[in-house]
């Protein structure tokens, strides 16, 4: 705030003409529910990505996230959050309906669940492999563990007992 106070009025309002625009051409994608502006967005449209791998995560900016790493070349699904049993969020609130007739519609081979490691997104994550799994589709979890670069002295007990679940071979 007191940096925008310092600066001359024109940088203000060409700021607040800015945040106008986002909000007025930033909408949600009708097949992922990612933020877009054009609809369907770049990621659903594109055919270079493998359709057999479908990423559910909870907000559109777990997508960015998981974007940034060049890892991932399926496409995702945007669920709208996690349910939150204690918050009064539950399967109706989130676009669970909507994906299951999304899976329906694509047949992925493999829904790759990406929630946040804490009870709303385990709780969800739960909720979504019981769905789906009956369809016949593989249902995964990211993975846990250890950070790059991280000490054993400084992880705790749970961070450490699903690493040694989830260890590979070398």
């Amino acid at each position: 705030m007191f940096y925008l106070l310092n600066r001359p009025r024109a940088e203000a309002e060409a700021l607040a003409e800015a945040i106008i625009a986002v909000k007025d051409r930033v909408r949600l994608c009708s097949r992922c529910f990612s933020l877009t502006e054009e609809d369907p967005c770049a990621i659903c449209t594109d055919v270079r990505r493998d359709a057999g791998l479908l990423c559910v995560v909870a907000e559109a900016k777990d997508i960015f996230s998981l974007e940034r790493t060049s890892a991932f070349r399926g496409r995702y699904y945007v669920l709208g959050g996690l349910m939150s049993p204690m918050d009064g969020v539950g399967p109706a609130q989130l676009r669970v309906k909507e994906l299951i007739a999304r899976i329906g519609e694509d047949a992925p081979r493999e829904v790759i669940i990406a929630t946040n490691p804490n009870a709303e997104g385990e709780v969800t994550a739960l909720y979504l492999s019981k769905l789906i799994a009956p369809l016949g589709i593989s249902v995964t979890r990211l993975a846990y563990g250890l950070p790059i670069g991280g000490d054993l002295d400084y992880a705790d007990e749970i961070t450490l007992a699903k690493s040694l679940e989830g260890r590979r071979s070398l």
